[in-house]
């Protein structure tokens, strides 16, 4: 029988807290007050605050904010959001959704699409208007996001890039929470031609410096170029350009959509070989290493696991998974976007406050295919089982995958018995295996089967690694969940220490390859290369092959030697986790190395708790070691009791045992956490010498730019006076090529100017590309004898450039006019006949962002009329001395390669393309920047 709500009061409130912190840590403390912080005094961990909450909802009768997870650090806090909740009522069922995301299609997926953009760009023709992901703000807001909207944004965010200095192939990192302006964001790096890097927002303060230097060091292995931040974080997140060279600015989402897109910037397609993706591994063995992934990559993981578990357009797919994790993004989104299937996203934290809220979900959209890690399933067992959830029907559910980390036998028949009064069915659970080296999946069951669990025998397992299955009789077991055999097109393997194959049912090093693997992690060769062993990548489990599905015994690096027995960390973590006065999920137990040992590694076990009476904690080693000796038959070297948020973890909750094991090691696991203000003052402090040197290194740039403006001011009326009085063009190159290069070397610049002997003595039609308001002068320094530039007419309007460049012998042309354009072409023709030869800038103008665009077909044509040969020049540097919208000429290094000539073969159209394409390949070779479309 329910207990009736109780009046909203501090003391009933403090009670609460008081009995599940009994239950938490066993033996005396200190009483929580109304400024306890949770975290700190109390060692409440999120899973803890979770169930805090439900248990006073439970007993005042209210619905607390959403937001009260993240936001309540302390019981006053928590008290001011119950008083702020009004009277005492009990929770509304949940709200009948707003929008149906399931309609009839016949859209197949798009098999011929090559990349992301591609895919993008069928289902916007097919099905503009359906759509495509739908993001559950609360139980009565809902957004949706059709795909001719998304297609639309991602163009325009694509296009801001670009005009932002993005480079086709530049990282830009993503620090975002769930939400539509992710998928907006991540699509629109993709069209700017660059890779997006996926981070994790920040979560809580107390881990804030950790956090923040470890997506430091992120950033500066992928040499991001920008970083997309939301604005809470945005203050914190520019405290890494400090601590990342590369990193020119932090963006908001927001800042991105309203800026105006520049005309005209139409990037080159992407290649199925280019990098669509960087996806940081959680790095709980070691330092998070980049995955690098193609377009090639991803698209065949999503075909391969869609046909797996048999996707359909009509499936609606529903998940709270983060999106920086590679089962939320390639899993869940990218698969839905390639099937053509909607997406019902709801925040991670919703789901950690209210688990209900995803099965409700499930409910309302008619969800079919979801995924989530083991964590999930046990949380809505111990947060819902028995709870009363009148109309929920999850009859409709086919696929609840469970992967990402280790799958629990228990959790799944608890799930399943828990949930089947509700429709839902054990044959549904379908444990999954996948590793981001291989994209994200590589072993899933057949759908329906429901979980198959292998009961094999402890001794010889330990002893020899043989899962020899065990009898009804046999009473010490082990049990391990099957993952399926491998994606189609995808192969595995079980080898031994010598890399040599094991037959089924050995324990061994598995593993894999196929169309979906990584060519190696980014920037990381040494680990790259330890990848790899002769065509086949090493997947650092342990794992046993049975009638060809896997099952995964544990990570390499966590297995145990000792006493000739290999030893696996998670049963013992799971049973010591649950002993009254350790913080559940809280354990780790690792090995060190003992070259004085006989029989091995000493095994540590290290836990967290708040016990502080010394009796207590003595009964709980010695609990904690009964259990270790009563499950590995071995007892530990030394149990460890460490305060709350002693042991590091991912951003995934995994346990990061290398760098547990290092501060073990350096004596320095009992070391109190700082205040979070603490924290940014100490990155700052970090970031101090960097934000130093870049604030240098403006100073300097801004100097540099006034000096070279008194240059130019210095050199200027010269080269007027010599343009006005000099009889002969020769005579007035030659003094204004001698004081461009006085003024480029007073300034500081350093001209290399190399492949004059390419320049014909005869006529000839001169082609370079265009980057910069100093092209002209650049040119002007470079070449030996005058040539005539090729100027567009609407410069005329402007009489004193207009006086400057007829005194250099410059011939203007009309671009608007296709009568005149037409005589112009045929007087070039006839122009470019004679000495000294005409000067085009192929590309007609030049724009901020890099990239050489197509080149105008006029100066191929007009050489083509005369008979005479196309001399491609390549200028390099010159964008970065002074880009489009930029007055001040910064530090450069510039070049001028003057490349072979090429001969006409015709004036035909084919002829003139030919000989266009060929002249923007030669300057491409030496210009340092890659062709772009448009």
């Amino acid at each position: 029988m329910d207990t009736p709500p109780v009046p909203v009061s501090a003391e009933a409130l403090l009670a609460s807290i008081d009995a599940l912190a009994a239950e938490l840590h066993a033996g005396g403390r200190a009483a929580a007050g109304l400024d306890s912080r949770f975290d700190r005094d109390l060692g409440f961990d999120s899973l803890t605050r979770v169930e805090l909450l439900a248990r006073v909802e439970q007993r005042f009768g209210v619905r607390l904010p959403d937001d009260t997870l993240n936001i309540a650090e302390t019981p006053r806090q928590l008290f001011e959001a119950l008083q702020r909740c009004g009277a005492a009522s009990p929770a509304a069922p949940p709200a009948p959704p707003p929008v149906a995301v399931s309609t009839p299609t016949d859209v197949q997926p798009p098999a011929a699409a090559r990349t992301l953009n591609e895919v993008l760009q069928w289902h916007t023709q097919r099905q503009p208007d359906r759509i495509h992901v739908l993001f559950q703000h609360d139980d009565e807001h809902e957004e949706p996001l059709s795909y001719r909207t998304l297609a639309q944004t991602a163009a325009h965010i694509g296009t801001v890039l670009r005009a932002r200095g993005v480079r086709p192939g530049e990282c830009v990192a993503l620090m975002l929470p769930s939400g539509l302006d992710f998928f907006r964001c991540f699509l629109g790096i993709l069209e700017a031609g660059a890779v997006p890097v996926p981070l994790y927002p920040p979560s809580r303060p107390a881990l804030l410096e950790d956090h923040l230097r470890r997506q430091a060091g992120i950033l500066r292995n992928c040499e991001a170029a920008l970083l997309i931040a939301f604005d809470a974080v945005r203050p914190l997140a520019r405290l890494l350009r400090g601590l990342t060279p590369t990193l020119r600015d932090v963006l908001t989402p927001e800042e991105l959509q309203q800026a105006p897109a520049p005309a005209g910037m139409v990037p080159a397609p992407p290649a199925p070989g280019d990098l669509a993706l960087i996806q940081y591994t959680s790095g709980s063995t070691g330092e998070p290493k980049g995955v690098a992934l193609t377009h090639a990559n991803l698209l065949a993981n999503i075909r391969a696991w869609g046909e797996a578990v048999q996707l359909k357009a009509d499936d609606v797919c529903v998940s709270w998974l983060p999106l920086y994790h590679d089962m939320g993004l390639i899993g869940a989104w990218l698969g839905a976007l390639y099937h053509g299937l909607p997406l019902v996203m709801m925040s991670p934290l919703d789901f950690l406050a209210r688990p209900e809220r995803w099965l409700w979900t499930l409910h309302r959209h008619r969800g079919t295919v979801t995924a989530a890690p083991n964590f999930a399933f046990d949380l809505c067992v111990r947060r819902l089982a028995g709870q009363e959830l009148a109309g929920l029907d999850l009859s409709c559910w086919r696929l609840a995958a469970n992967g990402a980390e280790p799958v629990n036998p228990d959790t799944l028949e608890r799930f399943a018995a828990a949930f089947a009064p509700y429709g839902f069915r054990r044959e549904a659970l379908t444990p999954v295996y996948g590793l981001a080296e291989c994209t994200v999946g590589l072993g899933v069951p057949p759908p329906g089967r429901g979980p198959r669990i292998d009961r094999i025998r402890r001794t010889p397992f330990a002893e020899a690694g043989r899962a020899e299955p065990a009898g009804p009789q046999d009473a010490d077991t082990l049990r391990f969940v099957a993952c399926g055999p491998p994606l189609s097109g995808h192969e595995v393997r079980v080898v031994d220490a010598r890399e040599r194959p094991l037959e089924e049912r050995r324990v061994g090093l598995l593993h894999f390859r196929g169309p979906s693997a990584t060519d190696g992690y980014y920037r990381n060769p040494a680990a790259s290369a330890a990848l790899f062993h002769d065509g086949w990548l090493d997947s650092g489990d342990y794992a046993y092959l049975a009638d060809g599905e896997i099952f995964i015994c544990g990570r390499a690096k966590e297995l145990i030697i000792r006493g000739g027995r290999n030893l696996y960390p998670y049963e013992l973590e799971q049973a010591a986790g649950e002993l009254p006065g350790v913080r559940k999920g809280c354990v780790a137990a690792f090995g060190i190395g003992d070259p004085g040992a006989s029989d091995g590694e000493r095994l540590i076990v290290v836990a967290e708790t708040r016990e502080t009476d010394p009796t207590a904690r003595a009964a709980l080693t010695l609990h904690i070691a009964e259990l270790a000796s009563e499950l590995m038959e071995l007892p530990p070297d030394e149990v460890v009791l460490a305060p709350p948020h002693t042991i590091p973890k991912t951003s995934s909750g995994k346990v990061r045992r290398a760098e547990l094991r290092t501060r073990y090691l350096a004596g320095t696991l009992a070391q109190a956490q700082r205040a979070p203000w603490l924290q940014v003052l100490r990155l700052a402090a970090a970031a101090l010498p960097g934000r130093l040197r870049a604030a240098g290194a403006a100073v300097a740039d801004r100097l540099r730019g006034w000096w070279g403006w008194a240059m130019l001011g210095l050199h200027l009326p010269p080269a007027l006076a010599a343009l006005a009085l000099l009889p002969r063009l020769g005579q007035r190159w030659a003094v204004c090529r001698l004081l461009a290069r006085s003024c480029l070397r007073l300034s500081g610049y350093h001209l290399r100017v190399a492949g004059l002997q390419h320049l014909p003595p005869g006529p000839c039609v001169l082609l370079a590309n265009h980057a910069s308001y100093l092209d002209g002068m650049i040119l002007a320094a470079a070449l030996p004898r005058p040539v005539r530039f090729v100027a567009k007419g609407e410069l005329t309007g402007h009489r004193l450039l207009t006086a400057f460049l007829t005194r250099l012998g410059a011939r203007f042309v009309e671009r608007l006019d296709a009568r005149r354009s037409v005589a112009d072409a045929q007087a070039l023709a006839d122009s470019a006949r004679e000495a000294p030869p005409l000067m085009f800038f192929a590309e007609g103008t030049f724009e901020r962002a890099p990239g050489l665009r197509l080149f105008r077909l006029g100066a191929f044509q007009s050489a083509a009329l005369a008979g005479v040969p196309v001399v491609p020049v390549a200028l390099a540097g010159t964008r970065a001395l002074m880009p489009d919208g930029d007055w001040r000429p910064h530090a450069a290094r510039l070049a001028v390669t003057v490349c072979p000539p090429l001969t006409p073969q015709g004036s035909s159209w084919h002829d003139l393309l030919a000989l266009r394409d060929a002249a923007r390949a030669a300057i491409a070779e030496h210009c340092g920047e890659a062709m772009a479309g448009g």
